[in-house]
């Protein structure tokens, strides 16, 4: 018994260590999320096209970040007065804002889960400051471009989305391209930058004024610590 204890100990360390190696191995390469693992494992479709940050018209970056995580690039990996302003939300019966940052993001899809936990938030919010110390910014928002769901069939990163969407690559979004899609993000399933409603334009619009103000220099010129 001790010793299957033991080994059961043993296991859980390697599991809890394995995200925190990988993710140096993700300073390059093309990795994918738990997700698209499981669609592949059980049969559903996934389309993913990677595409390098250089590549991606620069304004889409800016429109995820203005509409996903405005102190991206100021943050390291958890937006401690977001999660201020959730706790506080939660003490007032309110429990619908999300105060999850790009790096949370990143995290939950490359090692996680998806869903409401609290075991998986403590699993998250070290891991994404883990990751946020050892990755550059611009890094950790290329692996979330081509790794979040952009598409209600398997569509993984902004590639298969903006072709899904519009018909054309990343590489040649205009603005209100970019600003359907963010606006898309929460849920690809319910929201749809091919078909958008009165509600996704308006909100759309909002984020197009909003990435105006985002530098994307100040993202590559603070260099997490490597």
């Amino acid at each position: 018994m001790r010793k299957f204890i033991r080994f059961a100990f043993v296991l859980v360390l390697l599991l809890l260590a394995a995200p925190y190696v990988l993710t140096l191995v993700y300073a390059g390469g093309h990795p994918v999320s738990t997700l698209m693992l499981w669609r592949q494992i059980t049969g559903a479709p996934v389309t993913r096209q990677w595409i390098d940050f250089k590549n991606i018209a620069p304004i889409l970056p800016r429109t995820v970040i203005a509409s996903e995580d405005a102190r991206f690039c100021s943050h390291h990996g958890v937006d401690w007065d977001a999660v201020r302003d959730v706790l506080a939300d939660a003490e007032d019966g309110d429990v619908g804002r999300g105060g999850s940052t790009i790096t949370q993001q990143v995290a939950k899809n490359l090692f996680l889960w998806s869903g409401r936990s609290y075991v998986r938030k403590g699993l998250e919010f070290p891991l994404a400051l883990w990751i946020d110390l050892v990755l550059p910014k611009q890094r950790v928002l290329e692996l979330y471009l081509n790794i979040a769901e952009w598409g209600p069939n398997g569509q993984f990163g902004v590639n298969a989305g903006a072709n899904y969407a519009f018909g054309r690559s990343a590489e040649n979004l205009s603005s209100r391209e970019a600003a359907l899609l963010a606006a898309m993000l929460p849920n690809p399933h319910v929201r749809s930058a091919r078909k958008p409603g009165p509600g996704m334009r308006r909100l759309a619009g909002t984020y197009m004024a909003r990435a105006r103000a985002v530098d994307l220099e100040s993202c590559r010129s603070r260099k997490s610590a490597s």
